[in-house]
C-alpha cells in the first residue's frame, strides 16, 4: 500500500519560505529571530548574516575554518553531520531500525541489490538534523565516492514523533545514495534523505543534482571521485536525517540514542585500528 505524499502544498510553501530573498537591511534580525526560535548557533557562520539572501542561503550556510575539528585518531570515523543519533546497531538480516518497534530493510534505502548485500550484518547509523543544525553532509571516511543514486519519493517530515509512527518512512522519503569505497573498510553507504521542503539536496560533486527532481526519475551518476575525511559531500535545506552503513566487521559504531552528535567528532572506529596502531 502507497501512502500519498504529504501535504505538497505545505512543503511548496516552505520551499518558497526558504529560498525567498530577504531584503540586506531585515537579514540580520530575521535571522537573529528565527535562530533564538529554534537554538541555532549562528556565530559559527562562516559569513556575516547579511551575506545570506534568503532562509534557504542561511541553513545550507558553511562554517568558520576551526569551529568542527576533524578528528584525525587512527582509524576514527567521524559523524558526517551535526544533528542527534536516532538509531544505531548492526543491519541484521538487512533490518535497519528507525524508531522503536519500527524497522525498514537495506535494499529499500539505498535500491541496490548489490550494495544492500555488501552492507548486511554492517554497523550503521541514523542522525536527525533538525532546522537548528549545521546542514551540510561530510564523508566519514576516506575514500573513493563510487556513484550517486537519485531516488524520487515523498516529503513526509522526518523529525522523531512522526518517524515513531508512520512505518517505513526513511524508504519513501526522496534521497541520495552516496556509495564510497574505503578501502580496507569495503563499502560504505551514506544516504541523504529529504524532507518537507527539503526537495533540493545539493551534492558538491554533481551541481545539476538541485533539479532532479524535476524529472522525477531514478538517476545515477558514476563519479570516482577521492575524498578525505572531513571533506563535504553536499547540503540540505531545513531539517532531514542522514544515515550511514558499513560492512559487517569493518567498523564499530558508538553513541547512546538521543545523543548530540557534531560533524567532526569522534562516532566510531575502525574494528582492529587499536591493534594496528600498535604494531605500526
Amino acid at each position: 500500500m502507497e501512502f500519498r505524499k504529504p501535504g505538497p502544498v505545505y512543503s511548496a510553501l516552505v520551499g518558497l519560505t526558504a529560498r525567498r530573498r530577504l531584503p540586506v537591511p531585515l537579514r540580520g534580525a530575521a535571522y537573529r529571530a528565527f535562530a533564538r526560535a529554534v537554538g541555532a548557533d549562528l556565530e559559527e557562520a562562516e559569513l556575516d548574516l547579511r551575506a545570506y539572501s534568503s532562509l534557504g542561503d542561511l541553513f545550507a550556510r558553511r562554517l568558520r575554518p576551526g569551529v568542527r575539528p576533524v578528528c584525525e585518531e587512527y582509524g576514527a570515523i567521524i559523524s558526517p553531520c551535526d544533528g542527534v543519533l536516532a538509531a544505531r546497531g548492526t543491519a541484521v538480516d538487512g533490518a535497519l531500525v528507525q524508531a522503536k518497534g519500527r524497522n525498514y530493510q537495506l535494499e529499500d534505502l539505498v535500491v541496490d541489490d548489490g550494495l544492500a548485500s555488501a552492507l548486511r550484518g554492517g554497523d550503521y547509523a541514523t542522525i536527525y538534523l533538525s532546522p537548528k543544525d549545521y546542514h551540510r553532509v561530510h564523508t566519514p571516511v576516506d575514500g573513493t565516492i563510487i556513484r550517486y543514486d537519485y531516488i524520487p519519493g515523498a516529503l513526509w517530515p522526518v523529525n522523531p514523533k512522526v518517524a515513531s509512527r508512520r512505518d517505513r518512512l526513511l524508504v519513501r522519503n526522496e534521497r541520495v545514495v552516496i556509495t564510497l569505497k574505503a578501502g580496507r573498510l569495503g563499502m560504505v553507504a551514506i544516504v541523504m534523505v529529504a524532507a518537507s521542503g527539503v526537495g533540493n539536496i545539493a551534492l558538491n560533486h554533481a551541481p545539476e543534482s538541485v533539479i532532479w527532481r524535476a524529472a522525477g526519475e531514478p538517476r545515477r551518476i558514476e563519479v570516482g571521485i577521492e575524498v578525505q575525511k572531513g571533506d563535504e559531500l553536499g547540503a540540505f535545506r531545513l531539517g532531514s536525517t542522514v544515515v550511514m552503513a558499513f560492512q559487517p566487521g569493518a567498523v564499530r559504531l558508538d553513541g547512546e540514542v538521543g545523543q548530540v552528535m557534531r560533524f567532526g567528532e569522534r562516532m566510531g572506529t575502525a574494528r582492529g585500528a587499536a591493534e594496528r596502531a600498535g604494531t605500526s
